[in-house]
């Protein structure tokens, strides 16, 4: 069967999927896997297949922000899917996790405005925990630099506008840093009974000057995008090798 939005055939895809924002970082994973080929580029959303230590897995592109995103997520969980880990990028809310930093979200969460159209306002958005721990560790595992685990938020807002970001009750909260789709995998996940988990490099933080201090594209944070890329593949393979 054809996924009409993400044109991709359900015997193409198998239980296991990682999900990015960036067509260019989806292909960037796929050079990482064995037999690879690409499955489809449609809208924003770019898969391929492969194998990684033995483990078939895909990996696709969602774009920015849940809406979008969720469509992705619904599509594979319909295809087959039934483990699904986010790679992506967050604004840090704290000065010891600087841009470079990895962080595994445990939960995410939930200001943005889909997940509000989908569950009521006291569900929570949480990561299955044996994804949590293999991302945890395999980022440990990964290289030097900071690697935390704890709550993100899920923001639809990136540009001010004349409300005032949330960021510093959140922060106060306890929270690690800020990104706009977890909250949608979680929920879209527990929704239809699979499992799910996310790990973000630091880009900046979440409270500077957009215009004057916010640069993504440092050698500081490409190599924490690549710690996460290999933190998130070697998860799928200690999982694939592991009863769910």
């Amino acid at each position: 069967m054809l996924m009409p939005i993400l044109q991709v055939h359900t015997e193409d895809i198998p239980p296991f999927a990682i999900v990015c924002g960036d067509p260019g970082r989806a292909e960037l994973i796929s050079r990482k896997l064995q037999d690879v080929r690409e499955l489809a580029f449609s809208r924003e959303y770019r898969t391929f297949v492969g194998t990684y230590e033995g483990v078939k897995l895909a990996v696709t592109s969602h774009g920015v922000g849940c809406p979008g995103a969720a469509v992705c997520f619904e599509e594979l969980i319909r295809a087959g899917v039934e483990t699904l880990i986010r790679v992506g990028t967050a604004g840090s809310y704290r000065s010891d996790t600087p841009a470079g930093s990895l962080v595994v979200s445990t939960a995410a969460i939930r200001t943005d405005g889909l997940t509000r159209q989908l569950v009521p306002d006291g569900f929570p958005a949480v990561a299955d925990s044996a994804i949590t721990e293999a991302l945890y560790l395999s980022a440990l595992e990964a290289g030097e630099g900071v690697v935390r685990k704890g709550m993100t938020v899920t923001l639809d807002v990136f540009f001010n506008g004349v409300e005032e970001f949330p960021h510093p009750k959140y922060k106060a909260a306890g929270a690690l840093g800020v990104e706009m789709e977890i909250a949608a995998l979680y929920v879209v996940a527990a929704l239809r009974g699979v499992r799910a988990g996310a790990i973000v490099a630091m880009d900046g933080f979440a409270d500077a000057d957009l215009a004057a201090e916010y640069d993504p594209n440092t050698n500081v944070v490409a190599d924490a995008i690549e710690r996460e890329i290999n933190a998130a593949l070697n998860a799928v393979a200690k999982l694939g090798k592991q009863a769910f």
